[in-house]
């Protein structure tokens, strides 16, 4: 089993507007995103790895264990959309087919630049059950579209405060964007106007967020790879 203990930050290329603010077409930052790894990898020597007697895979500790916490996420998330571009005679329209295609790049693009950006210290692939799933019904996809992506934006909106370096936290902030914008979308597929009711957006208009704790919770009726929280940043 991996334990990671950060030492050394992660090593972005220049800055993180280089990074996420670069006008790439979607199949071009894809390709950026996978072939940056050698120039964005974790340094190895600030890493051990080691065997434990945790249950699951450890995300590791400080900026390392949130990266890797948002990796299991969005792997988690292009597993759906790929599923769902993937399952012919899914229910939905040719306009909302393409939506999701769009979002399903999105969430790769998210995947692989997590996964460049950890290096070594990423974890491995998660192993993910959609059993409860109908892929071929309109409202069971969408229903799982919306709650990954509110899912997906409180979890982003709580580690916030648990992230040290402040490239990272601006990183954050641009996914989580993205995020919402996806979330907004799928809420007002199911019912016009919904984007940002009661259920997400509270009395201060200002979004909910969810601890590590909270979110692995709940997304592990999707996860089948135990994941321990042993050593992530946590409240």
């Amino acid at each position: 089993m991996k334990n990671f203990k950060q030492t050394e930050d992660v090593a972005l290329p220049g800055n993180s507007d280089e990074l996420m603010n670069a006008r790439l077409q979607r199949r071009s930052f894809l390709k950026y995103a996978g072939a940056g790894a050698a120039g964005i990898a974790l340094v190895a020597a600030g890493c051990k790895k080691d065997h434990d007697n945790d249950s699951g895979v450890r995300l590791g500790e400080g900026d390392v264990g949130i990266l890797n916490y948002a990796y299991a996420l969005e792997q988690l998330e292009a597993a759906f959309y790929t599923k769902v571009a993937d399952t012919p005679n899914n229910g939905l329209s040719s306009a909302e087919a393409a939506l999701f295609v769009d979002i399903r790049d999105h969430e790769i693009a998210h995947r692989e630049f997590f996964k460049a950006a950890l290096g070594s210290s990423a974890i491995g692939s998660l192993e993910v059950d959609f059993s409860s799933i109908n892929f071929t019904s309109r409202d069971s996809i969408l229903a799982t579209a919306k709650a990954f992506e509110d899912l997906g934006v409180s979890a982003y909106n709580g580690a916030g405060r648990l992230i040290q370096n402040v490239n990272y936290l601006l990183l954050a902030g641009k996914i989580v964007s993205v995020e919402a914008r996806h979330a907004a979308l799928i809420r007002d597929l199911i019912s016009n106007g919904t984007f940002a009711d009661t259920s997400v957006v509270d009395s201060n208009g200002l979004d909910i967020s969810r601890s590590p704790g909270q979110v692995l919770a709940i997304a592990k009726t999707y996860i089948k790879t135990e994941i321990s929280l042993t050593g992530l940043p946590n409240y």
